[in-house]
């Protein structure tokens, strides 16, 4: 690790602790979109509407957000972007317009494009170089551990606070934990070869798109399952709210810890293709059968492989443009990367209340994320068998 241990340990935990918060609402949205959807008298393509804006608002400010973490303090934009982030989370929980729950949706959305490249380029510099994608699967380790809490606390207090004051107290505690990192967390200098270097090179080289194509599939996975499992449950396999909450807080208990050991694992073997590329082969095969499943034993141990390989390989593809295209393009290489990851979570979170909506139920859309994780699968393999390239002047 960069810098003192005990430093290094703090700074760390605010951060995740920071940016998780704005994940619990977001969990929120999802666990209680059943609620919501009836409160609202909304069809599945209006509640999936309701989701994807914000994921659309996010990916759109990805770059953007990725050049000005280049070139200011990531501190100060990640602080920012969490005080934002929750203060319109609140105001979508106060809000029963639709229109106007959509407009909060999509600002919201900026705001958490603020938090994501600067917070993970803040995160990463608190480490040395060598443990970088283990620095990235921690931070989005975070995000999974806030999932548990809110799909374990959230059913036992909708009775008493309403889906409406679940999302305001865990907003407030996220205003508390930024105000938090802004008093006690440390900014971190750019690293000296963090220079700034031409970029109009690497839109000429093939790895660049097929990492955009890799990054398209992982966030349609993960936020085309994230949003509608507990819909899935609930709906189709007639299960109350707080067991699909503890379905979904389990999943989440699984995803983060192989989260940070797919970090690990590619840091010691070196060979980050090989993690991305088993973990979407599997998850083709999962969701092509999740949807088949009706014995709730078997379909429990599928959600489970699905929440190990979900993010198994989110640290090593973070890490992946960094040794191809030198940490001074880190910024917007993710911001990239990012952008195309959330039109694949626009996508999905969209195009699955479509197709229940169409069809009747989410056997569709399951073979939809299936098809697009294959496509990502090919990509690693094209990209695993071509030389790379190495930055230039």
């Amino acid at each position: 690790m960069a810098g003192g241990t005990r430093g290094v340990a703090v700074n760390a935990t605010l951060i995740v602790i920071a940016q998780s918060t704005q994940a619990i609402a977001v969990g929120a949205i999802a666990l209680f979109l059943p609620l919501i959807r009836a409160d609202l008298g909304l069809t599945f393509t209006q509640a999936g509407l309701l989701a994807a804006v914000a994921t659309l608002s996010y990916a759109l400010m990805q770059v953007p957000a990725g050049l000005l973490a280049d070139r200011i303090s990531p501190k100060k934009l990640f602080v920012i972007g969490v005080v934002g982030a929750n203060l319109f989370a609140i105001l979508f929980a106060v809000s029963n317009d639709f229109a106007l729950m959509l407009a909060i949706q999509a600002v919201a959305g900026v705001f958490r494009a603020a938090m994501f490249i600067p917070g993970m380029l803040l995160m990463t510099r608190h480490f040395s170089e060598k443990r970088r994608a283990t620095a990235m699967g921690l931070f989005v380790a975070g995000g999974f551990s806030s999932n548990i809490v809110v799909n374990l606390v959230g059913p036992l207090l909708v009775g008493p606070l309403g889906w409406q004051g679940v999302i305001v107290v865990s907003s407030a505690v996220g205003l508390l934990f930024a105000a938090a990192l802004w008093f006690a967390g440390d900014d971190v200098p750019a690293h000296e070869a963090d220079a700034a270097v031409p970029t109009k090179w690497v839109w000429r080289t093939r790895a660049w798109w097929l990492l955009a194509v890799i990054q398209f599939a992982r966030l349609t996975a993960v936020s085309g399952f994230g949003l509608w499992l507990p819909a899935f449950l609930i709906e189709e396999r007639g299960l109350p709210l707080a067991a699909a909450g503890f379905i979904v807080a389990a999943s989440a208990a699984i995803t983060a810890p192989a989260n940070i050991g797919g970090g690990l694992f590619s840091d010691r073997l070196g060979r980050p293709l090989l993690v991305i590329g088993v973990s979407l082969v599997a998850l083709t095969l999962l969701f092509s059968v999740v949807g088949e499943i009706t014995s709730i034993p078997l379909l429990l141990v599928v959600v489970g492989l699905i929440a190990v390989f979900i993010q198994l390989y989110f640290g090593p593809l973070f890490a992946i443009p960094r040794r191809l295209f030198g940490p001074g393009l880190g910024g917007l290489s993710s911001g990239f990367g990012n952008f195309t990851a959330n039109l694949g979570g626009f996508s999905a979170a969209f195009f699955l209340g479509v197709l229940k909506d169409t069809t009747g139920d989410f056997t569709a859309g399951f073979y939809y994320l299936a098809a697009v994780v294959l496509i990502g699968a090919v990509a690693a393999l094209v990209l695993w068998r071509q030389p790379l390239p190495r930055p230039t002047s």
